[in-house]
């Protein structure tokens, strides 16, 4: 058992080295070409990197991509997908106005990955961290992310997050989440309550036109009655960084 975990923690780095040297995203077969891994063992452990958060998994593409989560071995990641777009200043200036946690968050697969934040100083339920992972169809930045997405598309992905989900009691009913979706789309920024912690919320929006094609979505964190309170500011300033975001969603159906 030991020499084996000893091999599994060793082909986790060698995966990661393998991005780092290839420098774009990856498909099963150009990682077992690579390093000659049994196709079961590779496909093993990538998909958990991508559970873990360490990596994104593209469904259509069938192509795996680093996540921001090891910034040593890919560094290269961050000015390609930022380069030349105001994602991070916008980041900075909401900050400082709404003096909130700010986070930046993406969909991975069949889930919605926070991948950079500027924490508040300021007390919370919960402190938001970079590369938390959440479900795509029971979070705030999911609802938020699936709204851009047609909906038989989201139809597509119940029917797979309902497959994979053992406890009949916690499979989603497609009816109760595109009433959530469709409020999105019409309000043109989510607002989500107590959703994932009691006590603490958020509110976002899409970010249009992401430099590397991704699709991205900002965020303000804080419990649930600061966000109330500044609700009307948080939606002006998120509204003003990105004025398409708002109406990202609206025109898919």
């Amino acid at each position: 058992m030991h020499d084996q975990t000893v091999k599994s923690a060793r082909r986790v780095f060698e995966i990661f080295e393998c991005f780092a040297e290839a420098r774009h995203g990856l498909a099963l077969k150009d990682i077992m070409d690579r390093l000659g891994y049994p196709a079961s063992s590779a496909s093993s452990i990538l998909k958990s990197m991508v559970t873990l958060g360490y990596l994104d998994y593209d469904r259509d593409t069938h192509v795996y991509m680093p996540t921001l989560r090891m910034p040593n071995l890919v560094d290269w990641i961050k000015p390609a997908r930022f380069a030349g777009n105001n994602v991070l200043p916008a980041m900075q200036r909401i900050h400082a106005v709404t003096g909130e946690t700010v986070c930046l968050g993406t969909q991975s697969d069949l889930y919605a990955q926070y991948v950079h934040s500027l924490c508040s100083d300021r007390p919370a339920p919960y402190r938001q961290k970079p590369f938390t992972v959440r479900p795509l169809t029971r979070s705030g930045l999911g609802w938020l992310l699936l709204s851009a997405h047609s909906n038989d598309r989201i139809e597509h992905f119940v029917r797979r997050i309902n497959y994979e989900t053992l406890d009949r009691s916690e499979r989603v009913r497609l009816p109760d989440l595109m009433e959530r979706i469709n409020k999105v789309r019409a309000d043109g920024y989510v607002f989500s309550r107590h959703t994932v912690v009691v006590g603490g919320g958020m509110i976002g929006i899409l970010i249009p036109d992401a430099p590397d094609g991704r699709r991205l979505a900002m965020s303000v964190h804080a419990p649930v009655e600061r966000l109330e309170e500044k609700q009307d500011l948080i939606v002006s300033e998120l509204r003003a960084a990105f004025p398409a975001g708002s109406e990202a969603g609206a025109a898919v159906h």
